[in-house]
């Protein structure tokens, strides 16, 4: 008696450890917002593919809200062509964010229209769903100050990156030997108005600024620009003196890239190499909640854009960082 007794609570011990492993192995559900970006396709194919293997294979898409732009022509013809390929991978479609935040853990922020974000992103953080929010985070400074603000009072964990950063041959310059210490970088990007409702920089320019801070590091203390009908040019000069480019290409070939001046050398950037990596390290922080770049580094990014925007309206005036930032924290 007391033998079955033994195996009987054993078996339920057991049970019960395989019915937790069950529920550990169980992959995270991600909620996409706004389907009206070629992204939102990349990213669930990467993702659902039943092959996927390591931190890809614990994140799935199991719903989506399509939301848009009416009054941004780009937004409404990606949203024709974008939404059905993300259905077609069997994520479900719902009519609000509300009834999204039900479905899911966590949350990609994936709509073309940055200016809409904030609003996008207020009942997500306030549901406590970690969140990922794709470029551009905001169309401005003070909506990306005021992202983290609510972030950090509802204690969500968010953050924001563009594909480049995670291109080995970006983010590892800062230690590449051949190149020694880095002291300069002069980075490039596409800047053609494809959307045109955003300022200057903010839409695709923001690849390129994101490449020149990741490779330089933070510390970008001031910025000037110009701007003609063949390119955006932003200096920025760091605390310690190093100078660092952006050009934002908008006659002539584009395409993404840095060269990069160090204390060694001096070398070219790594390509592009697609959006897997970020998807990576997306994965990674939906399973840790830690971001994988802090708040403060991604508003000196966006600041950067601020400031050299602000520079351009007055003539190539040197702008300085910290003067954007508190004035976008009033």
């Amino acid at each position: 008696m007391v033998s079955s007794i033994k195996r009987i609570v054993f078996c339920i011990l057991v049970f019960g450890v395989l019915i937790q492993t069950c529920r550990s192995a169980e992959p995270i559900k991600a909620g996409i917002i706004g389907l009206d970006t070629s992204h939102a396709v990349a990213f669930t194919k990467i993702l659902n593919d039943p092959k996927a293997t390591g931190e890809l294979a614990d994140v799935v898409v199991v719903a989506a809200f399509p939301g848009g732009s009416p009054e941004v022509p780009r937004s409404r013809q990606l949203l024709k062509t974008c939404a059905p390929k993300v259905q077609q991978m069997g994520v479900e479609i719902v009519d609000s964010i509300d009834e999204l935040l039900k479905k899911v853990d966590v949350v990609l922020l994936q709509s073309l229209d940055g200016r809409v974000h904030l609003e996008q992103v207020k009942p997500v953080l306030a549901a406590g769903k970690p969140v990922f929010i794709d470029k551009p985070m905001t169309a401005s400074l003070a909506d990306a100050v005021e992202i983290f603000r609510l972030a950090e009072q509802h204690n969500v964990p968010c953050f924001s990156a563009s594909s480049l950063r995670y291109s080995s041959g970006i983010y590892r310059m800062r230690d590449d030997p051949r190149i020694g210490r880095v002291v300069g970088c002069d980075a490039y990007s596409p800047n053609k108005p494809l959307c045109p409702e955003h300022p200057d920089l903010f839409y695709y320019g923001i690849h390129g600024a994101e490449t020149l801070l990741t490779i330089m590091g933070p510390g970008c203390k001031s910025v000037t620009c110009v701007s003609t009908e063949a390119a955006t040019m932003v200096v920025g000069t760091w605390q310690d003196g190093r100078v660092g480019t952006l050009r934002g290409i908008r006659r002539g070939r584009g395409g993404f890239g840095a060269m990069v001046f160090g204390t060694k050398g001096i070398a070219p950037s790594g390509a592009w190499e697609g959006y897997e990596p970020l998807i990576i390290e997306i994965a990674k922080f939906f399973k840790t909640g830690k971001p994988p770049v802090s708040a403060k580094e991604t508003l000196e990014i966006i600041a950067f854009i601020e400031a050299a925007n602000r520079s351009k309206r007055q003539s190539g005036k040197a702008v300085s960082l910290e003067s954007v930032l508190q004035e976008a924290r009033k």
